[in-house]
């Protein structure tokens, strides 16, 4: 009889041991399966500025009739002109990077590897990705053959959600500070999102110059600019209408008021409403 109760015991103690084991392993599968996910790269919006409305050509088409817009364009070619030499290389890398697959490493990192071009000479780009907690943190490194290995260009940390994130952008190789730094949000489903960049090199006249590109969805004017001047303490304020095209600027340096100045969809200037 006690060999039997001690038997039942034991094939009981068994084969609650292997339930408990296959749970855990069911647990396990779980986590290993929402591991193995890779995260989403921010989309290209949170890391290149739109620029289209201000384009050079249009900004060029100065007269004496077409003041207040080409005022506001000339500001906003001057962030162009820099930003597009200076994240050249940054910027070919980072759209490269849509629509290419991960591999996850060892310690959990996922890495897109692939090459991209800037004036037709080659680069290669390893953009990592780690989940950590509710935020994914981003590094590029990037190497040219016969000039630099896995220099890291930028790194950055975005929600998992993909609403908001910044990046920070080195100088280059040769000069590795911080160059740049973008802040962004999106909320796709109101249509809504703002991107800004500020100057950070150490020690310039113009650390803390910054370019702030918002499309908030308002009426008459749904985008807008607000480029702050550290040396001269001002803001210039622009808003317009993507569709129509008629905005307005405010620069008390410039005009030498606080008032807004404006123009209608021909780019002519009017009176303000």
């Amino acid at each position: 009889m006690h060999r039997r109760r001690r038997l039942i015991s034991t094939l009981l103690l068994f084969v609650f041991t292997a339930y408990m084991l296959a749970l855990a392993g069911c647990g396990n599968d779980d986590v290993t399966g929402l591991e193995a996910t890779p995260p989403d790269i921010p989309p290209t919006s949170t890391f290149l500025m739109d620029f289209d409305d201000f384009k050079e050509g249009e900004t060029l088409r100065l007269g004496a009739t077409r003041q207040n817009w080409a005022y506001a364009g000339l500001n906003v070619l001057v962030w162009n002109t820099v930003l597009t030499v200076a994240l050249a290389v940054p910027a070919a890398s980072f759209i490269a990077a849509v629509g290419r697959q991960p591999v996850m490493h060892p310690d959990s990192t996922w890495v897109w590897s692939y090459n991209f071009q800037v004036n037709e000479v080659l680069h290669l780009a390893e953009l990592h990705g780690r989940v950590e907690g509710d935020e994914v943190v981003w590094g590029m490194y990037i190497s040219k053959q016969d000039a630099y290995t896995d220099f890291l260009w930028y790194s950055g940390v975005s929600d998992l959600g993909g609403g908001e994130g910044e990046w920070t952008v080195y100088g280059n190789p040769d000069d590795p500070t911080a160059f740049v730094g973008i802040s962004w949000h999106r909320d796709p489903g109101e249509g809504t999102a703002d991107i800004t960049y500020t100057n950070t090199i150490p020690g310039n006249d113009h650390n803390g110059d910054y370019i702030s590109h918002g499309i908030t969805g308002g009426t008459p004017y749904d985008a807008n600019y607000d480029i702050y001047n550290t040396v001269l303490d001002n803001h210039t304020n622009i808003e317009w209408n993507r569709i129509g095209k008629e905005g307005r600027v405010m620069d008390p340096d410039h005009f030498g008021d606080s008032d807004w100045h404006c123009w209608d969809g021909l780019l002519e200037d009017v009176d303000c409403p």
